[in-house]
This record gives structure tokens, sequence and C-alpha cells, in this order.
């Protein structure tokens, strides 16, 4: 099953597998063997800790590769929404309580709130999908009811 992605979110895993390969891998496989030279493997705490984070950065490359290969990138520029809220858009919101709040709606590893990315699985972003600039729509969340009207819907 393809995951929808942006075209960031696509970008900055694919800097970390370059990262990850070019520089990260040669760096541990360049600890391997300096530890292997100081001797006995059994007692060498070095030697342990650097094949245990060759096998974690190993694990995290799979995952990435995995998460490209079956990325359904999206750009949001691209899409015919007019105006309804989709996957990769921005969507510019404004609570009850005047509070006003901007996110755009990424894949799962993307989400960042503090960044003002939110899942299109959270429960605000399936609230908000489908909907046009001037709706309203209601959310339950952890901390109660929470009613948001759509101010504007961008694409970039």
């Amino acid at each position: 099953m393809k995951s929808p992605m942006t075209l960031r979110g696509a970008e900055l895993l694919r800097q970390e597998l370059q990262q990850l390969k070019n520089i990260e891998r040669p760096k541990i496989s360049q600890a391997i063997a300096e530890a292997r030279s100081h001797g006995d493997l059994s007692e060498n705490a070095e030697y342990d800790a650097a094949r245990d984070k060759q096998g974690l950065m190993e694990a995290r490359i799979r995952d990435i590769e995995s998460k490209l290969g079956n990325a359904q990138v999206v750009d949001p520029k691209t899409l015919q929404a007019e105006g309804r809220v989709v996957f990769g858009a921005t969507v510019e919101v404004e609570e009850e309580s005047g509070d006003a709040a901007t996110w755009q709606i990424v894949g799962e590893d993307e989400a960042d709130i503090k960044e003002g990315r939110i899942s299109f699985g959270s429960p605000i972003a399936r609230a908000l999908i489908g909907k046009l600039a001037g709706d309203s729509v209601e959310v339950q969340t952890p901390g109660g009811l929470k009613r948001y009207e759509i101010v504007d819907v961008r694409y970039q």
C-alpha cells in the first residue's frame, strides 16, 4: 500500500539516507575496524557498541528505503482541489475562542505539531479533509470537543 508523503518529506528522507550511507556507514566501519585492532573481541566494549550502532543504522537505512519505495509523493501545487482541504494543503483555522492556527496536512513521518505539520491520520486532519474555506468542523480532541472554522486553504 502506498503512503502519501509531501515532496518536502521525501526530500528530507533522501537526504537522511544519503547521510547515513555516505558518511555514517563509513564512520561506523572505521570504528569497528579500530575496535577490532584492540585485540580480544569478547571483552571489547567499544567493538560491541560500534556493532550495536551499526545494527541500528542499517535498520534505519532499510526503514527509509522501504518508506521511499512505498511513498506516493504528492505535490499540493499540482492538485486540482479547487479550494478543498486535501493532503498537503496548508489550512488556516480559527477556534471559537478566536485562537488561530495554521497546519499543513502531511504524512505520518513528517508530522511535527510544533512546526505546524499534522498527520493526515490525526483526528483534526481527518475532520478537515474534504472541507472548504468557510466551513466549520467539530473535532473530538483529548482536551474535549473543539470547533474550528476554516479561514483559508493554500497549496504551497
